[in-house]
């Protein structure tokens, strides 16, 4: 099964500074490249790996010291104490979207190949693409497509979809593409297309949403000089882990003490972020728009 090559994987394991007999979460278990890195380091130490994709328990690791979780990480510390354990020394995750995910056409992620609109990282979930194109209202749809996607001409799109799903409805990652497609700006319509899809993925997925709660849970679970990496690959990911790291708290809210002075919570580790190199690029193009992003528990 073909799984992406793991971006940033050393700077990311490296950035978690692994004690042979700690405690490590994976919420991005996938083709479990960063999960094996970090049991290298291990001994006695217990590695919890999170994905909630069926297809990823064909990748269990073989390992004494591996627990893989099949759920949402937004249920982390749900998890965490169910496999007795109130408190990690690192934490890891790969946001978005795989290669495995949009190579795979019947999933729907990809505008490249014609499926249905699905796009689920859930498989047994109930929304899917389809509702979301199909049921939502226009100003829902609008309020997705200037977020999620931040497309500029959202008016004309929102029309688009409304007026073509009246006739029949949209099935298909193709039949989205030809009705959009004359609204694509010229030379950029690869982009456009992306931008497309991945706010209805966002949406479908509730990714956002998770990403907050599952951040909101790290800042619980973590010990003190405990570690965070996260990769991430749009700006709303990225600003939100900035965000987070700075306030520890997703709506960013700067805590004083009872002198005024402003609350710490995470010390950054890496002053600047962590971006892949021209070499990194040109053997992985995924890695293109990768930024890292490491903490630690003060």
């Amino acid at each position: 099964m073909e799984y992406h090559n793991p971006v940033l994987l050393k700077e990311t394991v490296d950035g978690l500074n692994i004690k042979p007999t700690g405690v490590y979460v994976d919420l991005t278990f996938g083709g479990g490249g960063h999960s094996k890195e970090i049991l290298k380091n291990l001994t006695t130490g217990k590695l919890l790996a999170f994905d909630q994709d069926l297809d990823t328990v064909k990748n269990i690791i073989p390992n004494d010291n591996f627990i893989f979780v099949h759920s949402n990480f937004k249920y982390l510390k749900n998890y965490l104490k169910y496999h007795g354990y109130t408190k990690v020394d690192g934490i890891l995750a790969d946001l978005g979207i795989s290669s495995h995910h949009i190579n795979m056409p019947e999933r729907g992620f990809s505008f490249r190949f014609d499926a249905p609109l699905d796009m689920r990282m859930n498989q047994n979930a109930t929304l899917s693409a389809f509702n979301v194109i199909n049921e939502y209202e226009a100003e829902i749809l609008y309020k997705i497509f200037r977020e999620y996607g931040e497309i500029k001409s959202v008016g004309r799109l929102v029309k688009s979809i409304i007026e073509n799903r009246v006739t029949k409805p949209i099935n298909t990652t193709f039949e989205l593409v030809d009705i959009i497609s004359n609204l694509a700006p010229k030379h950029k319509e690869h982009k456009f297309f992306a931008q497309v899809f991945q706010a209805i993925r966002i949406e479908v997925n509730a990714e956002i949403k998770v990403l907050e709660q599952m951040l909101e849970q790290a800042a619980e679970v973590l010990i003190t000089g405990g570690r965070i990496s996260i990769l991430s690959y749009h700006s709303l990911e990225d600003k939100l882990v900035k965000k987070f790291i700075k306030s520890g708290n997703v709506k960013g809210e700067i805590v004083k003490d009872n002198f005024g002075n402003f609350e710490r919570f995470f010390k950054p580790i890496n002053k600047k972020i962590i971006v892949p190199s021209d070499e990194e690029i040109k053997i992985n193009n995924r890695a293109r728009s990768a930024k890292l992003r490491i903490a630690e528990k003060l």
